[in-house]
């Protein structure tokens, strides 16, 4: 099977393919089984860990991610969850650190910031917090303390 940048299709023989496609590795397990109609890909789609672990999962509809998206670390901890709609983020994506602590919220429509977006360091810290509203941004981004404070107080010496 190949891939017809041109038009955008995949084709089997020089025609699109309907079907499933399964991808083996070197170990002869799955890497990737992914389900197509009409040369575009449409069902699901799984990719695995050379040790037969998922690694990614999406839904395609006519060529176009849609729906819930999910990857996982090689440990088997969620990585990302997404939501697509149309083949464009759409809603709350989330995103965790390995050790299973959530790592970014951001919350989306049509592929832009809307409303609130988070991130926190692997302590629980949160370091991004600030909001997205008409393309603007509200609030703290990548913070990082520039002074250092003795005693919680700040003094100013000319």
């Amino acid at each position: 099977m190949v891939l017809d940048a041109n038009h955008g299709l995949f084709l089997y023989k020089d025609s699109p393919f309907s079907g499933t496609a399964i991808s083996y590795s070197e170990n002869g397990l799955e890497s990737e089984l992914a389900n197509f109609s009409k040369g575009k890909r449409d069902g699901l789609l799984t990719k695995y860990f050379p040790d037969g672990s998922k690694s990614f999962e999406a839904n395609y509809t006519d060529g176009l991610l849609e729906g819930k998206s999910y990857s996982w670390w090689s440990n088997g901890n969620l990585r990302s969850e997404s939501t697509y709609l149309n083949g464009v983020l759409h809603g709350v994506q989330k995103k965790w650190y390995q050790s299973s602590v959530l790592f970014k919220e951001t919350n989306l429509e049509n592929g832009k910031e809307v409303g609130i977006q988070r991130a926190w360091r692997e302590n629980g810290k949160i370091y991004v917090n600030y909001e997205a509203k008409n393309g603007r941004i509200f609030g703290l981004q990548r913070a990082n303390l520039c002074y250092q404070l003795n005693d919680e107080t700040l003094t100013y010496e000319d």
